[in-house]
């Protein structure tokens, strides 16, 4: 049986592998008939016959594909495939959340996370409660900041050891009212929970969200040394890695109970590899924070007497006459935080802007809102909010429906509009940065292309702005749906037509 299951892995790799090498030759082919003179490339009709024969590939057909191409110096659609057939747009819905954060929000727009004394402070010791008030911040981490991920965490701890204290009655709450609580999205997949790119919102978010974990080899078929980043108590770790030798199989499983921290680790490494890295969604994002922050304060020497709480409809505190802010922490900008956004795809970043436009537009972070106030504005930028859904900021829901022409007429839009050069800086560069840093290397379309890529079950996607080499501007959205042949295929196609944009010239 062990034979049969072998001969037929070998079997599937080798389909696979004929499979792309097929692929490389007809785009080898489609090269040498492009390459032949300048002048193949001057032709719109011709350039039109060429983007055919690359989605008319038998290899995807299966496949559904939405093209729009437009330039934006003549306003001429260069090509077109079901236009205005709705497709799942995957991650290339951020581009919607990054424009209406634009457009609702401001460029320069920060986050402010409030820190208050609920009580008297005398003598170093603040007789009351610490509270954190939140308003959806998604940086508080090392990721914008040098040293380690409680970094901000620390300085927190030294503002107020500055400020005399160094003991605390009463309670540490946080106060996450902004937003719901409501941390994952419509539509997200439920075996999906624990993964890092399914990190829950929260008006009160530390580190992305996640855990991370990091497994070291011991002696041979000894457990495997697990260490957690954060150290903190707020996971509990199950682990069962064994050491095993070089000739082993080497494989890490990981999973959570679902509405819990209770992490199960399981698998085998090598004596001859030096670290795995995992990471991992928690659940309850607030008392994550509060954990962590209270693990900082105490190891700074700020002893806390009561007991760590979010602040929520159930919890009753007195809230004293000498309520005081002791301190402000603000986030860097909003087009830095974009740029994290969309270079990297964050989801948690996404969810978190959607719920902040939510906020500042109704006085309440939820998704709703956020869609809400995005649909009040897109209507101009050439999307039909009657002909669009969008059920969340980050393209992890199946349940997004968006057509290619709206995307390139909301590129397009951008790209006139005073918050363009923000937009256009998030997005990944081609050969060098983000989610394209290993795309479209020592080709024409190598810093040439900002576009954002997506990527879900059967889903692909990439839009964005093509610099030609005469200088044009192009706007192009490609979206693709029931995809089942590999993503790296679908990735080379995408990449392929990039490098045909880039090298289009006109007569």
């Amino acid at each position: 049986m062990k034979l049969k299951n072998f001969i037929k892995h070998i079997q599937i790799k080798s389909a696979f592998f004929i499979l792309f090498v097929s692929l490389q030759i007809v785009a080898q082919q489609k090269d040498s008939v492009l390459t032949k003179s300048s002048s193949v490339l001057n032709s719109i009709n011709e350039l039109r016959e060429q983007l055919d024969d690359f989605f008319n590939d038998p290899n995807f057909s299966s496949a559904t594909f939405g093209v729009v191409i437009k330039s934006l110096k003549t306003g001429e659609i260069l090509y077109k495939r079901n236009p205005d057939k709705l497709f799942i747009p995957a991650s290339n819905i951020k581009l919607i959340t990054a424009a209406s954060a634009l457009y609702n929000l401001g460029a320069n727009y920060v986050y402010a996370t409030e820190i208050l004394a609920n009580g008297i402070i005398k003598n170093g010791i603040l007789n009351g409660d610490l509270i954190i008030k939140g308003s959806g911040d998604p940086t508080i981490s090392n990721r914008f900041y040098s040293g380690s991920i409680t970094n901000i965490f620390e300085k927190w701890a030294d503002s107020l050891i500055a400020k005399g204290i160094s003991e605390i009655t009463g309670n540490l709450f946080g106060d996450d009212s902004a937003f719901d609580n409501l941390g994952l999205g419509r539509g997200w997949a439920w075996n999906d929970e624990h993964l890092w790119y399914s990190a829950p919102s929260s008006a009160l978010s530390f580190n992305d969200n996640i855990i991370q974990i990091i497994i070291k080899p011991t002696k041979l078929n000894l457990p495997a040394e697990i260490i957690i980043l954060p150290n903190t108590k707020f996971v509990s770790m199950i682990s069962k890695v064994s050491t095993v030798d070089e000739t082993q199989p080497q494989f890490i499983s990981v999973s959570k109970l679902r509405g819990t921290n209770v992490i199960s680790i399981g698998g085998s490494i090598k004596n001859t590899t030096e670290q795995l890295t995992e990471f991992v969604a928690v659940s309850d994002p607030t008392m994550y924070f509060l954990t962590v922050l209270s693990d900082v304060l105490t190891q700074k020497g700020i002893l806390i007497k009561g007991r760590i709480e979010s602040l929520d409809s159930s919890t009753k505190i007195i809230i004293k006459e000498n309520l005081s802010n002791l301190f402000i922490h603000e986030s860097v900008p909003l087009h830095m935080i974009l740029k994290e956004l969309n270079k990297n795809s964050n989801n948690l970043y996404a969810e978190q802007i959607l719920k902040t436009i939510g906020f500042e537009t109704y006085n309440y972070g939820t998704t709703e809102n956020g869609v809400r106030a995005t649909l009040s504005i897109i209507d101009e930028m050439g999307i039909n909010p009657s002909n669009f859904v969008m059920a969340d900021g980050s393209g992890l829901s199946k349940l997004n429906l968006v057509t290619p022409r709206q995307i390139i007429n909301l590129l397009n839009y951008m790209y006139k509009s005073e918050f363009f050069n923000p937009f256009y800086e998030s997005l990944p560069i081609a050969g060098v940065d983000g989610t394209l840093s290993m795309r479209m290397r020592k080709t024409s379309a190598e810093k040439n292309v900002r576009a954002k890529a997506g990527y879900n079950n059967y889903v692909s996607s990439l839009s964005g702005y093509v610099k030609t080499v005469a200088s044009e501007i192009l706007a192009f959205s490609i979206l693709v749906n029931n995809l089942i042949t590999p993503i790296g295929l679908a990735n080379y196609l995408e990449d392929s037509i990039c490098n045909r944009l880039v090298n289009f010239t006109r007569n």
